[in-house]
């Protein structure tokens, strides 16, 4: 979801020229990803 959410807030700060938003979105997606990895780290040490 922070992927999915991270995008969009980038794309609208790309849009307006919004320098935060767009760190925002990017701040959002690699916290999506660091996510998913220990979502698969777990399923991997069960």
């Amino acid at each position: 979801m922070d992927k999915a959410k991270g995008r969009v807030k980038e794309a609208v700060g790309s849009l307006t020229g919004d320098e935060n938003r767009k760190a925002e979105g990017r701040s959002d997606q690699r916290r999506g990803t660091g996510k998913e990895k220990k979502g698969a780290l777990k399923d991997l040490l069960k």
